[in-house]
C-alpha cells in the first residue's frame, strides 16, 4: 500500500471514528438524564426495546452493506450493485413495517404492554429507515465521501439529542398546560420509554430525509443475475454477523422470563443497563484505540518485525485498560453520581463489566489474526463459542441472581471468545504476545481493586488516599513490567 493511500485511509478512518464516537459520548451523557426522569421499569423497558431494534437491523439489512462494497468494486456498474440492493432493502423494509402495523396491538398485548400498539409502530419505523438508510450510508463510503458520511450521521445523532431535550424538558410543561393536545398521540403525559424510542423515531425520518438528495441521482434497476449472486454472498454474512450482536444483546430479553420471582423484570432490567452505561466508559476508549489502531494494524501485515509490534500493542492496551479499570472502580462513589438514587444500587456490577469489556478489547487485538490473514469465516466460530455461554449464565443463574447472572455472562463469554481466538490464531497466524506480563497486568488490577474493599468503610478522605496510592501502585508496576525508567521518560 503506497503511503499517499495509507495516509487517505487513516484519514477516511478517523472521520468515520468521529461520529462513531461523538454518538457514544453523546449517548452516555443522557444516562444522567434518563435514570433521574424515568423510573428503573420504564427505563428498563427502553432497554429491551433497543435490543430488539439491534438484533433485527442485522436480519434486515441482509449482509448487503458489505455485499455491495465486494461487487460494487467488481462489477462494471456500480450502481446496479446499489440499485438491488436499495430495492431488496426496500422492499423487505416495507414490508416489515406493514406487519408491524398490522400487528401492532397484538404484539403490544403478548408484551403486556396494552395500549402501546403506537410504540410497535414505532419500533418497524426506525427498523425500516435505518436499515434502508444503511444501505445510503455504504454507498457513501464506497464513494470515499467520509465527509458527507460524517456530516450526516452527526446531524442524525444531534437531531436525536434535540429531540430527547425538547421531549424530557419541554413536552411535559406544554401537556400541563395544553391537557388536549395532539401530542398525547405519539407519547405519553408523563416521561417514560416512549419518549427515548420516538426520539429515535424522529431522527431517523430527518436521516432519511437528508438522503432525498442522493435518491433522486439514482436510477433504480433491477438486474436478477446480479441480485442471486449478491444474496448468496451476503446471507452468509448476515447470518455470521447474527450470534456477536445476539450475544451482546439477548441478556434484556431474558429478563422478561427469568428474573427472580417476587422481583420487577423491568425494574432489575433497568439497574442492570444503568450499571452498563457506566461501564461503557471503557467502551469509548476502546472504541477510539480501535479507530487508531486498525490502520496501523493493515499498514504493517507482512513488514519485518510486524507480529512483534502487534504484541507490543496488545501488552500497553491491557496495561491501560486496566488502568481505566482501576480508576472507575476505586473512585466508584463518585461515578455513581452519574445515576439517579433509584438506579445505584446496580453498580456492584460495574467491576464486573469493566473488566467484561477490558477483555472484549483484548478480543480485538487478538482478532486481528483472522483479519489479516484473510481467514475471516473464523470469526463466526468464535464468536458462537461465547453465545452458549451467556444464554447458559442467563437462563441458569438469573432466577437466582439477577442481573449479576447477566454481568457474569458477559464477562464469562467474552473470556471464552478470547481463549478461541487464542487458540485458533496460535494454529493459523502465530503472535508472540508476552502473557506472562499480560497477566501481571490484569492480576494486578484485580488483587489492588481487592484491597481496596479492605478500606471501603474508612472515612472518604482516608479510602481516597489509599485508593490514590493504589494507582501510583499500579502504574510502578507497569513501569517495572515493561522496564521502563520514569527519569528517562520524555513529556
Amino acid at each position: 500500500m503506497s503511503g499517499n493511500l495509507l495516509k487517505k485511509l487513516a484519514g477516511e478512518t478517523v472521520i468515520y471514528g468521529l461520529s462513531t464516537i461523538l454518538a457514544r459520548i453523546i449517548n452516555f451523557i443522557f444516562v444522567p438524564i434518563y435514570t433521574r426522569m424515568l423510573t428503573t421499569g420504564s427505563y428498563g423497558i427502553a432497554a429491551e426495546f433497543l435490543a430488539y431494534i439491534a438484533i433485527l437491523q442485522v436480519v434486515l439489512t441482509l449482509g448487503l452493506e458489505t455485499g455491495c462494497f465486494n461487487f460494487a468494486n467488481k462489477h462494471e456498474k456500480p450502481s446496479d450493485v446499489f440499485s438491488n440492493a436499495l430495492l431488496t432493502v426496500g422492499i423487505l423494509a416495507l414490508l416489515f413495517f406493514g406487519s408491524m402495523v398490522v400487528f401492532s396491538q397484538d404484539i403490544s398485548s403478548w408484551m403486556e404492554f396494552d395500549g402501546y400498539g403506537y410504540i410497535i409502530i414505532y419500533i418497524g419505523s426506525i427498523l425500516a429507515i435505518d436499515s434502508f438508510t444503511a444501505i445510503l450510508f455504504a454507498r457513501l463510503r464506497y464513494q470515499h465521501k467520509a465527509s458527507k458520511f460524517a456530516l450526516l450521521k452527526t446531524i442524525k445523532i444531534l437531531s436525536e439529542t434535540a429531540f430527547n431535550f425538547i421531549l424530557f424538558f419541554w413536552v411535559p410543561k406544554y401537556i400541563v398546560s395544553h391537557p388536549d393536545t395532539f401530542l398525547l398521540n405519539f407519547i405519553s403525559a408523563t416521561p417514560d420509554f416512549t419518549y427515548i424510542i420516538f426520539a429515535i423515531f424522529m431522527s431517523g425520518i430527518v436521516s432519511l430525509l437528508l438522503f432525498i438528495p442522493d435518491l433522486s441521482t439514482i436510477s433504480f434497476r433491477f438486474t436478477p443475475k446480479l441480485w442471486k449472486q449478491m444474496m448468496l454472498y451476503s446471507l452468509p454474512l448476515m447470518v455470521a454477523g447474527l450470534p456477536g450482536i445476539i450475544n451482546d444483546t439477548i441478556d434484556r430479553p431474558l429478563f422478561r422470563f427469568f428474573t427472580p420471582e417476587g422481583l420487577d423484570w423491568s425494574s432489575e432490567l433497568g439497574i442492570f443497563q444503568a450499571g452498563v452505561k457506566i461501564a461503557t466508559l471503557m467502551m469509548l476508549f476502546i472504541q477510539m484505540f480501535r479507530y487508531a489502531s486498525e490502520p496501523f494494524f493493515f499498514s504493517r501485515a507482512g513488514k519485518e518485525k510486524s507480529r512483534e509490534d502487534y504484541a507490543t500493542i496488545m501488552e500497553h492496551f491491557t496495561a491501560f485498560s486496566i488502568l481505566v479499570f482501576l480508576g472507575i472502580t476505586l473512585f466508584i462513589d463518585v461515578v455513581a453520581l452519574i445515576l439517579g438514587k433509584d438506579f445505584r444500587e446496580g453498580m456492584d456490577i460495574v467491576p464486573v463489566m469493566l473488566m467484561a469489556y477490558v477483555i472484549l478489547g483484548m478480543n480485538f487485538n487478538v482478532s486481528m489474526w483472522y483479519k489479516l490473514s484473510g481467514k475471516t469465516r473464523y470469526a463466526i466460530y468464535i464468536t458462537a463459542a461465547g453465545l452458549p455461554v451467556t444464554l447458559a449464565a442467563n437462563m441458569i443463574f438469573m432466577p437466582l441472581f439477577s442481573y449479576h447472572a447477566a454481568a457474569w455472562g458477559h464477562l464469562v463469554s467474552y473470556l471464552i471468545m478470547l481463549i478461541v481466538s487464542v487458540w485458533m490464531g496460535n494454529r493459523y497466524y502465530p503472535i508472540p504476545y508476552n502473557w506472562k506480563r499480560i497477566t501481571i497486568f490484569v492480576g494486578s488490577g484485580v488483587v489492588l481493586y481487592a484491597l481496596s474493599m479492605l478500606v471501603k468503610d474508612a472515612s472518604l478522605v482516608q479510602k481516597y488516599l489509599v485508593h490514590s496510592l493504589l494507582i501510583i501502585i499500579y502504574i510502578f508496576i507497569y513501569l517495572k513490567t515493561e522496564k521502563i525508567t520514569i527519569w528517562k521518560l520524555k513529556f
